[in-house]
């Protein structure tokens, strides 16, 4: 599937950049090491296919959470899980792959939303704000707020989001911002004021600071 630049053009990512140097130096350091680099869109085939791999890939290592997602798309034709079909799936026949019960109850309640239609696909999601969107995703059992933050980002490449729950997030503030306490959610909340309306730039850069 093709990569899509966060923003239309190398000149979009520049001018937030900018802005956010402007509002805060601090991150001069990790904008360096990273230049020529940024935030890429892999899109999804659909939201519900999204929603279905967050799904899986919570609170589990990124190698255990490839191999179940795998292991789940392969009891589908053409590896496609279609929502009906994964409904009449027994649970058994799902555990095999390796989803976890609360897991399994998540991933049937989207396929419930998927098949009877309320769950919006991107192009309706693009037309509304991102409350909006957070309230009526996490109405689905086990998509939390965190999750449909990550969907705000990297699918539908809002760039003014800010996971502030995200411990990666409120890592690479701590170094970017050189305190020597680790930043609380509502203080990094009150300090990312200053990065809108680029936060979600600001939280990829926080990410890519944990690597330095």
């Amino acid at each position: 599937m093709a990569e899509i630049p966060f923003f239309a053009s190398r000149n979009g990512w520049k001018k937030a950049v900018d802005a956010l140097l402007d509002h805060e130096p601090g991150f001069e350091t990790v904008v360096k090491a990273h230049r020529g680099q940024q935030l890429l869109i892999h899109r999804a085939r659909s939201v519900y296919e999204y929603l279905l791999r967050a799904i899986i890939y919570q609170q589990i290592t990124g190698s255990a959470a490839h191999t179940i997602h795998s292991n789940f798309l392969n009891l589908f034709p053409l590896r496609r899980p279609n929502p009906d079909l994964l409904l009449r799936m027994s649970q058994q026949k799902l555990r095999s792959a390796g989803l976890s019960r609360p897991k399994l109850r998540a991933i049937r309640d989207l396929a419930r939303y998927q098949k009877e239609g309320h769950l919006p696909g991107f192009a309706k999601l693009a037309n509304w704000e991102e409350e909006e969107i957070i309230d009526q995703l996490t109405e689905i059992h086990g998509i939390g707020r965190w999750t449909v933050q990550m969907l705000l980002i990297f699918q539908l490449a809002r760039p003014d989001v800010l996971p502030s729950n995200d411990l990666g997030v409120r890592k690479g503030a701590t170094i970017i911002l050189n305190k020597r306490k680790e930043l609380t959610v509502p203080e990094l909340e009150k300090r990312a004021q200053r990065w809108a309306p680029y936060r979600s730039i600001a939280s990829w850069y926080c990410w890519r600071a944990t690597e330095l």
